[in-house]
Formats: structure tokens, C-alpha cells, sequence
């Protein structure tokens, strides 16, 4: 067991050594994703708590949370200067498709709520 603790302290402190190198932009987008699954997740805790009498509100509020976090997700995959699939395409085309998405998919959720 020793042994697997070690390799575990190598492997966090060199993800750690690798993430220091990772630029502002993407740090923050991938604060924007964590605030997006945890609401979610207290919004599942919340609902196992209390009930889900209104469940389409329910849906609407965890879809909505995963929904961004997807779309946070792939606006940092097209923002990243690291990936040379998205090479051509200027972060400001990158953030208006995310806002335009995320426009999307809130006017689909605030129809899901009736």
C-alpha cells in the first residue's frame, strides 16, 4: 500500500506541475465548469432532501447546470492554443458561439418549465 500512495502523490504533484503551466483564460473557464456541475449537484442533493414535486423545474435547473458545463467545455477545447484543430478560429468566434448556444439552450429550458 506504500507504494500506491507514493504513486499517487507523484501522479497529483505532477498533474499540479502541469495544470501551473495552463494559462488564466483556461484556469477560469475551468472554475465556470466546476460551479456549473456543483450547482448542479446540490440542486440533486436538494431534490433527494426536500422532493421533486415540481419536476419539470427540476430538470429544467440540472439540465440548464450540465447543459453549460458542456458548453464551457467546448468553448475551452476551441480556445485552447495547445489544440490545432481549432487553429483558425479566432476566440472571439469561440465565445460568440458559446453565447449563442447557451442563449439556445436556456430559451429550450425556460419552454421545458411551462
Amino acid at each position: 500500500m506504500p507504494r500506491a500512495t507514493s504513486d499517487a502523490k507523484l501522479l497529483i504533484q505532477s498533474l499540479g506541475k502541469a495544470y501551473a503551466a495552463t494559462p488564466t483564460n483556461l484556469k477560469i473557464i475551468d472554475l465556470y465548469v466546476g460551479f456549473a456541475v456543483a450547482t448542479a449537484l446540490i440542486q440533486v442533493a436538494y431534490m433527494g432532501l426536500v422532493g421533486s414535486f415540481p419536476f419539470n423545474s427540476f430538470l429544467s435547473g440540472v439540465l440548464s447546470c450540465i447543459g453549460t458545463a458542456v458548453l464551457a467545455v467546448c468553448l475551452r477545447i476551441q480556445v485552447n492554443k495547445d489544440n490545432k484543430e481549432f487553429k483558425d478560429l479566432p476566440p472571439e468566434r469561440a465565445f460568440a458561439d458559446f453565447v449563442l448556444c447557451n442563449l439556445v439552450l436556456h430559451l429550450v429550458i425556460m419552454n421545458f418549465l411551462g
